[in-house]
């Protein structure tokens, strides 16, 4: 899978991963919750997302039925990464750093930052 996906294809991939394997139907009827999208787009955009090996398709049956080809964590790691590498560098620091310096973070958030960073001191 390529590590860019246009906001499209992560509005269909967010919606396979809420919904499980889904048709363009359920997919569509999903995304049009939130914003009109023509069900001939949907289509459109989720073969070329299946061509681009971004999503698998179950053809055994009359409808297909669509689902992510990778793991959701993998795919939201090779984002990050790509964000990280093009962003901030590859320096992951730098982002913890723009992301905690602007607001006031709250206790549970810091203290699950540190047990993070004892797990991984710790490896």
């Amino acid at each position: 899978m390529k590590n860019e996906l246009t906001k499209a294809e992560l509005e269909i991939l967010r919606t396979l991963w809420k919904l499980g394997a889904s048709t363009v139907r359920q997919v569509n009827d999903e995304i049009n919750n939130e914003r009109d999208v023509n069900y001939t787009s949907t289509l459109k955009l989720m073969q070329i997302m299946h061509e681009k090996g971004i999503l698998k398709r179950d053809a055994s049956q009359m409808k297909h039925v669509y689902s992510p080809a990778e793991a959701e964590d993998k795919i939201k790691g090779n984002l990050l990464k790509n964000f990280v590498n093009t962003v901030y560098d590859g320096s992951p620091s730098k982002l913890v750093m723009q992301l905690m310096g602007g607001k006031k973070n709250s206790k549970e958030d810091l203290d699950a930052i540190r047990e993070m960073l004892r797990k991984l001191d710790g490896k």
